[in-house]
C-alpha cells in the first residue's frame, strides 16, 4: 500500500478495477440483497451530495446510530466523500446516554437506521438537529423523525471526481463504552488509519487474500473500533464482501450462508456456539465420537458447517479474555482461535497471539509497529506505535493523563515474559480491598471458573467484605440442571479455585444470581464488558448476608 493511500484511495480503487464485483450482502428473510462496489460508489455519492445539501460547516462531526447493514458502509463512505468527520454510537444508547454524546461530541447531524428501539433514544436527539433516517427494516424500530435515506438518493446526482482528505484530517470520533464513567471521544486522524493499515498489511494476522478472495461477517458493533478495523477496513483495503446478520434469530443461518474467510467474535459468541453444540451433543458422546478416526473428520465437518466456520482462515476472539479451556476445545474440532488485545485509543491494536502459539494466560507479542513496557510501579502496561489516538475530543487533561511521554496508559495490568508475551492481571480500576485490607484483582479469580459449562457469566465482589464473594448467571446447560446437581457442580468449582488461590484471595460464596447482566439493566457495557461499579451498587446491601451464609453455593432470593 502506497504512501500516498487514504482510506477512500483505496476505496475507489475497487470501484474502479472492480466495479462489477459484489461488496455488501443483506439478507431478507431466504433472500440475499447485493451490492457492487460501482453501486455502493453511486449510492454513496448521492448521500455525499445530500450532506453538502445541508449547507454544514466543513469537517463537521456527524453521528451514524445504527446496527450493522449495508447503509451503514454507504453512510460512513458519503461521510468522508463529504469531507467531514463520522461519530458512530451505540445502536442501544438510551435517551440519555445519545444525548450525552452527541453533546460532547458537536454533532451536527445523525443518521439513523436499523434499531430495536426507538422512543426512549429519540428523545436524546436535539428537535433542531437534522435526522437522515435509513429505510425500514421490518426487524427494526419504525423511526418518526427525519429525511428518508431513498427520498435524499433521489434527489441528488453523485458528486464526481474522487475528493480525498488530508492525512492530518481527522477521519472518525470513536466513543468508549464507558465503563468507568462518562464515555470519552477518542479522536483518529487519516495518517492514524495509515500507519494501522500498513502495520497489519506486514503481518497479515487475519490472513486476507491480497487478491480480494474475502468474505467477512459483521455483527459486532460497526461503531466499536475493533470490528470498524477488521471487517470494514480490511474489506476495503483488500478487497472482498462484507454480509450481515439480519436478527438474532437469523443470526446462524445468516453465518452458515456466508461462510466466511474470517470471523471475528467475542469470548460471549464462542462460549455460545460451544454451549449450543454442547447441547445437541453431550460432552462424553462428543468426545466419544472424535476418538474414532473414521468418524472423528465426519463430525469436525459437520460441526465446522452447521457454525458457518468450515472455510475460515482465521477465527479471532477480542475484547475480553478468552479461557484457554475454550481454545483448547475449539481446537479439538479443528477450530484454531487467534486473540487480539487492544482498546479504541490504540485502534484495538497492541498485542497478538496467533492460533499456534501455545502460551496459556498470554493475549500475545506486540503487534508489529508497537511497543510495550510495564510501569515499574503500578504494573500498569504502557503501550506506544504511530496509530495510538490523537487525543479524546476537546479533554486535554484526561488525554495527558493518558497519554504520557509518548506512552500509552492502558488501564490494565500485566507483565511481559522473557519472550516477550505479554499477560495480563486485572484492570487497575477494577481492583478492590477487603475488610482485611488486602487488595484483590478480579480477573485471574473469575478466569478459575470459567472451565465450568453450568456459568456463562461471572464478576468478583467485596469491598469492605472479609472475603470476595461471586456472583454467577448460569448458561443454558446450568438452568436445565436441577438446583441440587448445580449445587454440586459450582461446589467443586469453588473449591478447586480455592484451593489454587491465597487465603486472602479465597472465594467465600457463589451467588447465582436471577438475572443475567444485560447491556439493557446496564451491567455490560455495549462491548459486553462488565460494569463491576454498577454490579456493586445493585447487590452490595445483600453482600454481606450471602458472605456470611453457612451454604458455599447460594441462590438468590
Amino acid at each position: 500500500m502506497s504512501e500516498e493511500k487514504t482510506l477512500l484511495d483505496l476505496f475507489y480503487e475497487k470501484e474502479a478495477n472492480t466495479p462489477d464485483v459484489v461488496f455488501l450482502r443483506q439478507p431478507f428473510g431466504d433472500n440475499w440483497t447485493t451490492y457492487t462496489w460501482k453501486e455502493v460508489g453511486q449510492i454513496s455519492r448521492k448521500m455525499a451530495a445530500a450532506l453538502h445539501s445541508f449547507d454544514l460547516p466543513p469537517k463537521s462531526n456527524i453521528g451514524l446510530v445504527s446496527k450493522n447493514c449495508v447503509e451503514w458502509i454507504m453512510a460512513d463512505l458519503a461521510i468522508m466523500m463529504a469531507g467531514h468527520v463520522s461519530v458512530p454510537l451505540y445502536a442501544t444508547l438510551t435517551g440519555k446516554q445519545l444525548n450525552e454524546v452527541l453533546t460532547i461530541g458537536d454533532v451536527e447531524l445523525v443518521f439513523i437506521g436499523k434499531l430495536d428501539e426507538w422512543k426512549d433514544m429519540s428523545t436524546g436527539i436535539p428537535k433542531d438537529m437534522p435526522i437522515i433516517k435509513f429505510p425500514q427494516y421490518a426487524s427494526g424500530a419504525a423511526i418518526d423523525r427525519g429525511i428518508e435515506w431513498n427520498s435524499l438518493l433521489e434527489k441528488h446526482e453523485p458528486i464526481s471526481g474522487n475528493p480525498v482528505p488530508d492525512f492530518d484530517d481527522v477521519w472518525t470520533i470513536v466513543f468508549t463504552s464507558g465503563t468507568t464513567g462518562t464515555p470519552k471521544g477518542v479522536v483518529l486522524t487519516y495518517r492514524k488509519l495509515k500507519y494501522l493499515l500498513e502495520a497489519s498489511k506486514n503481518e497479515n494476522n487475519l490472513k486476507v487474500s491480497f487478491d480480494g478472495d474475502n468474505r467477512f461477517f459483521s455483527f459486532l458493533p460497526l461503531n466499536h473500533i475493533a470490528e470498524r478495523m477488521i471487517v470494514e477496513n480490511t474489506s476495503i483495503t483488500y478487497g472482498g464482501s462484507i454480509s450481515f446478520a439480519e436478527s438474532l434469530e437469523t443470526f446462524t443461518q445468516n453465518l452458515v450462508d456466508t461462510s466466511p474467510t474470517v470471523f471475528f467474535a467475542v469470548p460471549r459468541i464462542w462460549t455460545k456456539f460451544q454451549l449450543g453444540i454442547l447441547q445437541k451433543m453431550p460432552q462424553k458422546k462428543l468426545d466419544r465420537m472424535l476418538s474414532i478416526p473414521i468418524v472423528s473428520g465426519f463430525v469436525k465437518s459437520k460441526i465446522k458447517k452447521g457454525l458457518g466456520l468450515n472455510d475460515t482462515r482465521a477465527n479471532v476472539s477480542g475484547a475480553a479474555p478468552i479461557t484457554e479451556e475454550c481454545k483448547a476445545w475449539y481446537k479439538k474440532l479443528g477450530i484454531h482461535i487467534s486473540e487480539g488485545y487492544g482498546m479504541t485509543e490504540n485502534c484495538a491494536v497492541c498485542t497478538f497471539l496467533k492460533a499456534e502459539d501455545h502460551r496459556p494466560g498470554s493475549v500475545g507479542k506486540a503487534a508489529a509497529g508497537a511497543e510495550l513496557k510495564i510501569d515499574e510501579e503500578t504494573g500498569e502496561v504502557l503501550m506506544k506505535a504511530p496509530f495510538v489516538m490523537n487525543g479524546y475530543y476537546k479533554n486535554e487533561e484526561q488525554t495527558s493523563k493518558t497519554i504520557n511521554h509518548g506512552w500509552l496508559h492502558t488501564g490494565d495490568q500485566g507483565y511481559i515474559d522473557e519472550d516477550g508475551y505479554l499477560f495480563l492481571t486485572g484492570r487497575i480500576k477494577d481492583t478492590f480491598k477487603t475488610a482485611k485490607g488486602q487488595f484483590i484483582v478480579p480477573a485471574p479469580i473469575e478466569f478459575k471458573f470459567r472451565g465450568n459449562d453450568d456459568i456463562e457469566q461471572i464478576c468478583l465482589l467485596g469491598i469492605g467484605l472479609p472475603q470476595p464473594v461471586a456472583l454467577v448467571s448460569l448458561s443454558d446447560i446450568g438452568k436445565a440442571k436441577s438446583a441440587e446437581n448445580i449445587r454440586q457442580s459450582l461446589n467443586q468449582t469453588l473449591a478447586d479455585a480455592n484451593n489454587q488461590l491465597d487465603n486472602y484471595k479465597k472465594v467465600s460464596t457463589l451467588v447465582i444470581i436471577k438475572d443475567p447482566f444485560t447491556v439493557e439493566n446496564g451491567m455490560l457495557t455495549p462491548t459486553l464488558k462488565t460494569k463491576r461499579t454498577e454490579v456493586n451498587n445493585k447487590y452490595k446491601a445483600l453482600l454481606n448476608a450471602w458472605h456470611e451464609d453457612k451454604e458455599a453455593v447460594v441462590f438468590e432470593g
